[in-house]
């Protein structure tokens, strides 16, 4: 991390060790079927992207830009597209959501952990469910989350205390009230899915 919390070290790490993986892949790529290749992708690339994905909480996409460049990239090896190929039909697809969108994922189900009484101590203690001072609409709703205040100079909209519940409260209601974490994930990828590629 740099004193300005940029992530950009981080960032530029990570993109070299999956530029490395993807040459790795793209001099066997021949021998390989698309699902083969799609399953060292998966495990060597993606997996790179996604790992402690929610401290990029909060970046501003030309931040995150490197690391959807990295995605494109593996997703032209997969396909073996050309470098100047539009990568959305490739990535809707392969049913992949951008980097931001799996930022968005990562923290939704954090939140869905706390609401649901299955997310370890230091988490749920950033957040609390909300309780209005008076009768509401939005009492009939027990699964909305508290949204704290944070001051911008200070990077305090990059925590999750702030970004999570507004994150959580935007979401559908249904989606929120899924009955479990496994039919939260499906509903959520599909709900994120559809936003971004209508």
């Amino acid at each position: 991390m740099d004193s300005h919390l940029s992530m950009k070290q981080h960032i530029k790490k990570v993109c070299q060790t999956c530029y490395f993986e993807i040459r790795r892949i793209g001099s066997i790529r021949k021998f390989l079927t698309v699902d083969a290749t799609k399953t060292l992708v998966t495990s060597c690339i993606l997996s790179r992207l996604d790992y402690c994905n929610s401290l990029l909480i909060g970046c501003p996409d030309s931040t995150l830009q490197p690391l959807q460049k990295v995605q494109h990239s593996a997703a032209r090896l997969i396909f073996r597209a050309q470098h100047r190929q539009p990568c959305t039909p490739l990535m809707k697809e392969l049913h992949w959501l951008p980097v931001s969108d799996r930022i968005r994922y990562k923290a939704a189900c954090f939140c869905y952990n706390i609401i649901s009484e299955s997310a370890p101590a230091y988490l749920s203690e950033l957040v609390s469910l909300y309780t209005p001072s008076r009768t509401l609409r939005s009492s009939d709703d027990a699964r909305l989350l508290r949204q704290g205040r944070f001051k911008r100079k200070a990077h305090g909209f990059r925590t999750f205390s702030p970004y999570g519940p507004q994150l959580w409260n935007s979401l559908p209601f249904q989606l929120r009230h899924s009955p479990s974490i496994s039919s939260f994930k499906s509903n959520l990828k599909t709900h994120l899915f559809q936003q971004h590629y209508g």
